[in-house]
């Protein structure tokens, strides 16, 4: 009997099953529309537009060559720049490249153009003592600041904020540099005090209720005693400043609260950006969602109002405009992505995949004025829940990894869009006592929960979604852990901008909440509670954190920690404690989600997870990785099961929740086919006319071809998989990632498994969806 008519309850659950779908695939010869029913509804696998045209997905390794450039690498440029004159500098000596980057001039000819950007440097390449320059094609070397923000366990250089102003900039132009070591960066005089004396006015003004309430940053200056001071050099810096909302009799607002994030060029006068931040956000101080006019002024102009604005409960938002406009940078900053992806920091995506203009402009055309700024949420699905594979889940979105390949400013409108738009769902817990997003490693705070039906549990008034409260739960975005894209974390890699890291610690801190506290370890961040694809979503998100923030943020060690309380519970739990041959997450361990059956999919994503963290340096993770990636190689090269059927939908793994789990794959595949009755990828039964079982046809033999044919009404291939081969958001593209890491590992057999994959046919065409274009390193 197949597995799709005896699911338990659980598994039904695990899968999520939804309302059908369509999907709708073409090749050159046909077109294929098809219901797709529970089959496909549960989102990251099935459906999706995709071609037969052949992508190959051979083996890739993403290596990286610096540029040459002249002169010699360690010797002095003669011609050192004017101001470098002027100020007494001695010249810059160029030392070991890096990588490279580029300025691309989208308006006018530019001159004294400032420039902002994050930079992953690979482990033991630089010193923290290092410094940077940028050397230009003639072999001029630009002074660059450095602000370096975390570093690898070597202590070398890992994340590093990087500033530099470009003497000039043509029209149209694009300006490639080689980032090179050089001399540590000057250090700052510049002061909070001089900035208060620069002349720069900002501002927010809010009316609620008809009641007027202002926040600017000379209130700022004021009433924040001790700014953050996120950048600091010769060339940029910049300061977070807290200020009041307050009315004109003084009375502070009670849940809204304003800072101002000023980034100053100071050597070029009035050129700075203020970055506009609104939060309603506080966890111990019971509130719900309000609206309100807004205007936000920067340099004595408006750079945005807006009438009757809803701002969410535990949401906030984000206004960045220029104090001179007519200096403006109006630049887009391209870094390297083949160099990005060899750090590790990201996937291993097939650089071969080159996205196709028509679907970069596609993603243009999703970018609009309606659903960018202030509680709007760009490209995101609104309500993630929704089922069905799609562009913003997989390790990175789509358009995230379309920028990674391509460095097309479309698909970077779409990655800070749907950055900006993170803001706007009501998982933002910032606690008031400390200033950080709420940790839960302490009495008073490791009962809370964010469950709309746990309304007994944490230390009270805090806040949470209540259903049918209007106040607290009327808001049109809806978070799941189970479908959660990446939203931050790439954004805040490329950027160094200090709202972007915020909001990744914000979805990592609140992931493990929405249950019980028990659940989560009692403030132990445990995920296991969570569905098998949720766990490996929070634990990308997590792991992210973990790696990113900042050595010196508080919360640098609170993610690290959480996220080996997790490895351990999973290193005790399957490693350890061994509960079955196969290697599949069978929902082992107290409190973890209890499955007899799954999504191999899903499994995959878990599988992935452990091998992304392992990349990222966590060595815990590496262990569970070998102990998972058995089920995804065995599926594709096991004795006696067939890898045709390697990224089925579901598959049950015992008879009943209180048998045992099979101990081979054989018994396995013959659990799940050795049935009269077939389920083809819409999830149609099918019986044979003749009556002939489907097992009982040889592994990707002629025979199973034929009956493969019959069964989804087209003509099948030898070598295709089922579970939609040729879509880039099918089952198989699903379990690339699963494999890639396998193979990196040196799992048994991953080799195999992945030449299997490789080289099915029908492939997936990934040049218009490549999220799960992951390939071995």
């Amino acid at each position: 009997m197949n597995t799709l008519t005896t699911l338990s309850a659980s598994a039904e659950t695990n899968f999520a099953l939804h309302p059908a779908e369509v999907l709708v695939r073409s090749t050159s010869t046909r077109l294929i529309t098809a219901m797709c029913t529970v089959m496909l509804t549960a989102c990251g696998g099935g459906g999706g537009d995709a071609t037969s045209d052949t992508t190959s997905l051979a083996r890739t390794v993403t290596a990286f060559t610096p540029k040459t450039a002249v002169p010699a690498t360690g010797t002095p440029v003669s011609s050192t720049p004017s101001g470098d004159q002027a100020a007494g500098l001695t010249p810059i000596v160029a030392g070991d490249p890096i990588t490279d980057f580029s300025l691309q001039n989208t308006g006018t000819a530019q001159k004294q153009v400032p420039f902002t950007f994050g930079q992953v440097i690979m482990a033991g390449k630089m010193n923290v003592k290092d410094g940077l320059a940028a050397k230009l094609p003639d072999g001029t070397l630009l002074r660059l600041q450095t602000d370096i923000k975390a570093t690898h366990a070597d202590g070398s250089v890992r994340h590093v904020v990087v500033s530099g102003i470009l003497p000039e900039l043509a029209a149209g132009q694009t300006q490639t540099l080689q980032l090179v070591k050089s001399s540590t960066s000057l250090k700052s005089s510049e002061t909070v005090q001089s900035l208060a004396k620069s002349g720069l006015t900002s501002k927010v003004t809010i009316t609620l209720n008809g009641e007027k309430y202002t926040a600017s940053l000379a209130d700022a200056l004021v009433a924040d005693t001790a700014p953050r001071n996120w950048l600091s050099g010769n060339v940029v810096n910049e300061w977070h400043l807290n200020a009041p909302l307050k009315n004109a009799a003084g009375v502070t607002q009670s849940l809204l609260t304003a800072r101002f994030d000023v980034r100053w060029y100071s050597a070029l006068g009035k050129q700075a950006r203020v970055d506009v931040v609104v939060e309603n956000t506080k966890t111990f101080v019971p509130g719900g969602k309000l609206t309100y006019d807004v205007d936000v002024e920067v340099g004595g102009r408006s750079v945005y109002a807006k009438s009757a604005l809803t701002h969410y409960h535990h949401a906030r938002w984000h206004q960045a405009g220029w104090w001179d406009t007519a200096r403006v940078p109006v630049m887009d900053v391209k870094l390297n992505g083949a160099y990005m992806m060899a750090t590790k920091a990201v996937s291993n995506y097939d650089s071969r995949v080159v996205p196709t203009n028509n679907e970069l402009n596609n993603i243009a055309g999703r970018i609009t004025a309606e659903n960018t700024g202030p509680m709007t949420i760009g490209p995101i699905v609104a309500y993630m829940p929704t089922a069905g594979g799609r562009g913003d889940i997989g390790p990175l979105p789509t358009w995230s990894v379309m920028y990674l390949l391509s460095m097309d400013k479309r698909a970077r409108n779409a990655m800070m869009a749907a950055a900006d738009g993170s803001g706007s769902w009501s998982i933002h817990y910032r606690d008031e006592k400390t200033g950080y997003p709420v940790r839960t490693d302490n009495e008073a705070n490791k009962h809370i929960t964010t469950h709309w039906n746990l309304r007994e549990y944490g230390p009270l008034p805090v806040p949470r979604y209540v259903n049918n409260n209007g106040a607290l739960g009327d808001t049109p975005f809806e978070a799941d852990t189970a479908h959660q894209p990446s939203l931050a974390y790439l954004p805040y890699l490329v950027t160094g901008d200090y709202y972007y890291l915020e909001e990744l610690q914000f979805w990592a801190s609140s992931n493990p909440l929405g249950t019980a506290s028990n659940n989560h370890g009692e403030g132990k961040g445990l995920v296991r509670w969570q569905q098998l694809r949720g766990q490996a979503w929070s634990l990308r998100t997590l792991g992210h954190s973990a790696y990113i923030t900042p050595d010196n943020d508080p919360l640098k060690a609170y993610f690290t920690k959480q996220l080996e309380n997790n490895l351990d519970f999973y290193h005790a739990t399957y490693v350890v404690g061994n509960p079955n041959k196969l290697g599949v997450y069978d929902g082992s361990g107290e409190n973890a989600f209890q499955v007899d059956a799954s999504a191999p999919w899903q499994d995959d994503f878990l599988t992935w997870s452990f091998g992304y963290l392992s990349e990222l340096g966590f060595a815990k993770a590496t262990p569970i990785l070998q102990w998972k990636a058995k089920y995804s190689v065995g599926r594709m090269t096991a004795p006696g099961y067939c890898w045709i059927q390697g990224a089925a939908y579901g598959l049950k793994f015992r008879d009943s929740p209180t048998t045992p789990i099979y101990d081979s794959f054989e018994k396995l595949y013959k659990a799940n086919y050795d049935g009269t009755d077939y389920y083809n990828d819409d999830g149609r039964k099918f019986t044979h006319p003749k009556g002939l079982k489907y097992i009982d046809q040889a592994c990707n033999s002629q025979a199973q071809v034929d009956y493969l044919t019959l069964a989804h009404g087209f003509q099948w291939q030898v070598g295709r998989m089922t579970g939609y081969s040729d879509s880039s958001i099918g089952y198989p593209s699903n379990m690339q990632p699963a494999l890639a890491v396998a193979v990196a590992a040196g799992t048994p057999n991953a080799t195999q498994a992945w030449a299997l994959l490789a080289g099915r046919s029908a492939p997936p065409y990934y040049p218009d969806a490549p999220q799960w274009a992951i390939v071995p390193r």
